[in-house]
């Protein structure tokens, strides 16, 4: 018997050795480039003692009066975008459950495959969608404001950095709305039938069991997708920021993750830009930690 059982722990190892080796090659691997933040890095040579700085690219952070002032700025810019993105994380679940309840079975799958298509669509074609809609002079709606007579000018819907916020995170809603609801779809199929059977029987009407039966049952999966959310709130993505940004608009869209990007690559300015990557993730761990403590504390439960 204690041999079966060992052969099956060993089986299992096995099937998940894979993963363990991506995850190790994609994750652990690349952070021996770390080393890079504590040299004078230039491309193409080697680094060495002569090239060694310490903790510079670090104190440059808070010693430097522009540098510090970029960080608070896309720092403001990061935690707006990812509170926005937060404060609406239940619109997935509002869907899932409303598509849920579509009985026509043709409308409820069209609807969900046209709302799950964007996202397999890139930042890029979403940007030339835009642009052919809002853009000063060809756009769609600048034209026919303006043969309407409402306007005299195009009004500069991509470049202009008011309400830039709002902006790219409907353009986010847009793209990711259908994919985020498929997790809380397959919830809803898992939740027991005969709830919903004896809620019937004594009278609950379809709100009534969504409220009471369908949202509680979802309540697990969103909250732990929330502590996900919280822990990764940091990490807001560039593809979509890079592709909108703008000399006009990017004073209010450039987040932590594209300002590394803009001081590395397009600035060449390597070793800072990887010692401000070193300390988003030691605050990203620990904002993970700290999501993790208040899911016990709120929920008794745990994600790791």
């Amino acid at each position: 018997m204690l041999k079966l059982f060992k052969q099956r722990e060993f089986r299992l190892f096995l099937m998940v050795l894979p993963f363990m080796v991506l995850v190790f090659l994609l994750s652990y691997l690349p952070l021996r480039g770390w080393i890079y933040a504590f040299y004078n890095y230039k491309p193409g040579l080697p680094i060495g003692p002569e090239n060694f700085v310490g903790f510079d690219n670090f104190r440059k952070t808070v010693a430097d009066q522009y540098a510090m002032a970029d960080i608070v700025r896309v720092l403001r810019n990061t935690f707006a975008m990812s509170l926005i993105g937060i404060a609406t994380s239940p619109l997935p679940l509002i869907f899932a459950v409303f598509l849920s309840e579509v009985r026509i079975m043709p409308f409820r799958k069209t609807v969900q495959t046209l709302t799950t298509i964007p996202n397999f669509i890139s930042w890029v074609l979403v940007y030339s969608v835009a642009y052919a809609i809002f853009s000063v002079d060809d756009g769609f709606v600048n034209r026919l404001l303006m043969q309407l007579g409402l306007i005299d000018n195009g009004i500069p819907f991509l470049t202009a950095s008011r309400h830039v916020w709002l902006t790219m995170w409907s353009w986010g809603t847009w793209k990711g709305l259908g994919w985020s609801s498929i997790i809380y779809i397959a919830a809803i199929t898992s939740i027991d039938q005969e709830l919903y059977e004896a809620a019937r029987v004594d009278g609950a009407g379809r709100f009534m069991c969504m409220w009471h039966i369908t949202l509680p049952g979802l309540l697990p999966t969103y909250f732990v997708l929330l502590i996900l959310s919280i822990a990764n709130f940091i990490n807001s993505g560039m593809e979509q920021y890079y592709i909108f940004q703008n000399p006009m608009n990017k004073s209010a869209i450039e987040v932590l993750d594209l300002y590394v990007y803009n001081q590395g690559i397009a600035g060449i300015n390597y070793s800072y830009s990887i010692a401000i990557g070193m300390l988003k993730s030691i605050v990203s761990l620990l904002l993970l930690f700290i999501a993790n403590r208040g899911s016990k504390m709120v929920r008794e439960e745990s994600i790791f």
